[in-house]
């Protein structure tokens, strides 16, 4: 039998920008209909420059070219934007990660999808808005005709998600590209958006997957191209890609999925050329701080709501309690929603609870003055999702870390640089980092001085808001080594929160389970991941993907 013609043919593209160097250098592929194939890679490898020269979405500063680059068996090189905007979504869909920012947050969702077949049909008014309510109801979005009418800010994550599928789908194009489409989504949610675009590409559609999400890839993608500094470096079925990898990028990719490694396995390989290293020094058993039983931190019956637009309150916080002990980390999950973050508010003293306390040290916390709290707070770090929505951008790191050593932003005397060259080096970071701002630092980065940070002042408990869901997979093994390390030698006590379970399970000694503001189940973290109790948990923990290979 003869080979489908392919949805999409590429060959050897080159994408640059300006005068500089190409950055996606001989590029080549195919995609027949019914097969995902997905690009894999490290930030800044590639991968999303590609997907979006595929589309005609380089970039006005862009140089695109190619042997061929050929879409439903037509030419695509050289289109005009006009020409572009009659292909894009009749030929080609294409589903971004931020899906919020992806919408009008000025039209209601009806109105967005609809537009499209509006445009590129000549389907009538009632048929359009019929149209659209099948498309809502394919994406799976509960009772569309409520939600035909909503603006993005007003749906879920996973709501936003789903409507962006459905605009991209409208007009039934042969090909999808999806770029990250679930990387900022909680995992019963990914779960939800993976099986539907399985049901598309069931559907004969061609779905072109972008992602560093390996687990992910491995539940959906027929055939995997790894991605390296702008080159695809290995190609082939997914199975022996990621089952029996040939190259070292790829190698080091599958090493870092955390998925499944016990506490304390390394995630991360040091001395690569590209990668930068941690401290190569791990720390001695003799000098590592284990927990010695003594509570940190306690949440006794904590509380929160909120008032709504319409005047009533959503309690997003109940009745919460817990306690965390030296040295150990306790870490918190649950969907989007479930009050994990809120949490983590309440025990920052960030916001105040309705009911219930917080204790620190043995100390009251969230019911003392903040005069009170001045003083323990040297031993409260945190570390946020967005390091870079955390600093100040005018600044230097330098000065990110002299303030907070308490030192304020005047000119550095020589002991003072030595102070920041070493708690750069104990997150594994040059002293050539100081003079730079945080645009010119990479992601990795970022997230390694906004722990330089939360360590500056000794704290003896981390509190740590989704501290690596925006990072690569090799990136986030690093920050997970490198917290690990820390952890042992200063014998710190940590709350990690987070929607990533594979994360979770492999650092956590505790494990509490969220839901709609309660905890359903708290224990320690292998009996909770090998049996869970509650319902809910074992719902959650079935949706986790997997390496299956």
């Amino acid at each position: 039998m003869n080979e489908p013609a392919a949805a999409l043919s590429v060959r050897n593209l080159l994408v640059g920008f300006g005068a500089a160097a190409p950055v996606v250098r001989g590029v080549s592929f195919d995609i027949v209909p019914g097969e995902c194939l997905a690009i894999v890679g490290e930030s800044g490898s590639g991968k999303s420059v590609t997907a979006r020269s595929l589309l005609g979405l380089a970039g006005a500063n862009a140089r695109v070219s190619a042997d061929w680059l050929d879409l439903g068996g037509h030419s695509v090189l050289g289109l005009t934007e006009h020409a572009w905007q009659a292909r894009r979504g009749r030929d080609v869909g294409l589903v971004l990660q931020d899906a919020l920012v992806s919408l009008d947050p000025l039209r209601p969702i009806g109105r967005e999808i609809a537009d499209s077949l509006r445009l590129h049909t000549s389907l009538g008014a009632a048929a359009r808005a019929r149209r659209v309510l099948e498309l809502l109801d394919a994406v799976g979005l509960p009772h569309p005709e409520l939600q035909v009418q909503k603006l993005s800010g007003q749906l879920s994550g996973g709501e936003r998600q789903r409507a962006l599928i459905a605009a991209a789908i409208a007009l039934n194009p042969p090909l999808l590209i999806a770029d990250e489409p679930t990387t900022a989504l909680d995992v019963t949610v990914q779960a939800q958006i993976l099986a539907l675009l399985e049901q598309i590409t069931g559907g004969g559609t061609a779905v072109l997957l972008i992602s560093h999400d390996l687990a992910v890839v491995s539940r959906i993608a027929h055939r995997v191209a790894v991605m390296h500094d702008g080159e695809l470096v290995e190609t082939g079925r997914t199975t022996q890609v990621l089952g029996s990898p040939e190259q070292e990028q790829t190698r080091r990719m599958v090493a870092a999925i955390p998925a499944d490694k016990p506490r304390g396995t390394r995630l991360s390989e040091a001395d690569t050329p590209n990668t930068p290293s941690l401290p190569s020094t791990r720390i001695d058993s003799s000098t590592e701080k284990t927990p010695d039983g003594t509570i940190v931190l306690e949440a006794i019956g904590l509380s929160k709501s909120f008032r709504r637009p319409d005047g009533t309150r959503q309690l997003a916080v109940d009745d919460v309690s817990f306690a965390l002990r030296r040295g150990s980390t306790l870490g918190i999950v649950g969907e989007s929603g479930s009050g994990k973050t809120t949490t983590a508010r309440l025990l920052l003293a960030l916001m105040a609870p309705d009911r219930g306390e917080v204790r620190v040290f043995g100390q009251p916390w969230t019911t003392a003055t903040e005069k009170t709290r001045r003083g323990l707070r040297a031993g409260v770090g945190a570390i946020y999702q967005d390091a870079l929505g955390s600093f100040d951008p005018r600044w230097s790191v330098a000065e990110i870390l002299s303030d907070a050593l308490g030192l304020g932003r005047q000119r550095r005397a020589p002991q003072t640089t030595a102070r920041l060259t070493s708690l750069l080096d104990e997150v594994g970071l040059a002293a050539t980092v100081l003079p730079r701002r945080p645009l010119e630092l990479s992601g990795g980065q970022r997230q390694r001085v906004g722990i330089a940070r939360a360590l500056a002042g000794k704290p003896q408990l981390l509190i740590c808001d989704e501290p690596v869901s925006s990072l690569d997979v090799t990136v986030q093994a690093q920050v997970l080594d490198l917290l690990d390390d820390v952890q042992r030698e200063r014998g710190l006590s940590l709350i990690f929160i987070s929607h990533d379970l594979g994360v979770v399970a492999h650092v956590s000694d505790q494990i509490a389970v969220m839901r709609a503001g309660r905890i359903v189940e708290l224990g320690p973290a292998a009996r909770v991941f090998a049996e869970p109790q509650h319902p809910y948990s074992v719902e959650l923990l079935a949706a986790v993907p997997r390496l299956s290979v």
